[in-house]
């Protein structure tokens, strides 16, 4: 019992490290896709990262098996649809609208849980995931939200990236963590491949710059090979509810590091919302604690 609330903690941590990871790297893109097209973007981000996943896992790729590549590619349609979705919803409306939307799959993680797998989350994980919510309101948005094309968009993003969560949670046990990430990587590179024809023209770079160079090798080897890899691993020792809480430390960590490193502002509303996102991480560790502490005792 001790060793498994170890690990899991172990576990909790480590996906915090991969919201930290995605959170340091978005001014780094975000300087990057001002000056290259989304999809062509996002195609040598994944193909570069499948490319050292499979040298990390070559040892392991004669073990691969149709069904562990079913899963895989379940995986990267739901994560290629996410930033798809978001893309759209990017044009469309406001980033600051994108971003609170997305992040609400911390909201939906739970129902979808329940309504596939029948699985029911802790009140120590509704309540968090509320609470985040809220922060995520006050960080990303702080606004009066429409009910625009944008807006749904980016509200179908959220609830793509709500599905990787809970069938990563499902396929990390089942397969190979290695091989699934790999197909994974490769699925969304492969429609990346194709989404940037049919809407940036092609893949090929006008120019190859110093911030092109830099935010691919970061993003594959923290954001990509290291975040997806670390969070297909984990998730089979945390609950999908508290990873997609977990999560909601990304927008947190980005406006910390952009704070320090871009020479942007943080408004009282926007730390009173991360301030809101560490409560609810934190209350929903809590509650799980004091629960099984409880339920020790009384077995």
């Amino acid at each position: 019992m001790i060793r498994d609330k170890i690990r899991e903690y172990g576990a909790d941590f480590l996906l915090f490290m991969v919201a930290l990871a995605w959170g340091s790297t978005f001014f780094i893109v975000q300087e990057a896709v001002d000056k290259t097209p989304v999809y062509i973007f996002l195609f040598y981000r994944f193909l570069f990262a499948f490319f050292l996943m499979t040298l990390i896992s070559y040892k392991k790729l004669k073990q691969i098996n149709l069904e562990t590549i079913k899963a895989g590619c379940v995986l990267g349609i739901f994560m290629f649809l996410g930033f798809a979705f978001q893309t759209f919803g990017l044009t469309l409306t406001l980033s600051s609208t994108v971003a609170f939307l997305t992040g609400l799959n911390v909201i939906i993680v739970p129902f979808l849980l329940y309504f596939i797998f029948k699985i029911k989350a802790s009140i120590y994980s509704l309540f968090g995931a509320l609470i985040a919510a809220a922060g995520l309101y006050f960080l990303t948005y702080g606004g009066a939200l429409g009910f625009g094309a944008g807006e749904i968009y980016a509200f179908v993003c959220a609830i793509m990236f709500a599905f990787h969560i809970v069938f990563t949670d499902r396929y990390s046990k089942r397969y190979d963590v290695l091989l699934l990430v790999c197909v994974e990587l490769f699925v969304v590179a492969f429609f990346s491949y194709f989404a940037s024809i049919i809407f940036d023209g092609g893949v090929m770079l006008k120019s190859v710059d110093a911030a092109f160079v830099q935010a691919i090798v970061i993003t594959v080897i923290f954001a990509t090979v290291f975040a997806f890899g670390v969070q297909t691993a984990m998730q089979r020792y945390t609950t999908p509810a508290k990873t997609a809480i977990i999560f909601t430390m990304e927008p947190v960590s980005a406006g910390v590091f952009g704070y320090f490193f871009a020479n942007e502002i943080l408004s009282t509303s926007q730390l009173f919302g991360a301030f809101l996102i560490l409560f609810g991480m934190i209350s929903a560790e809590l509650g799980t604690y004091f629960r099984d502490k409880r339920r020790k005792k009384c077995g």
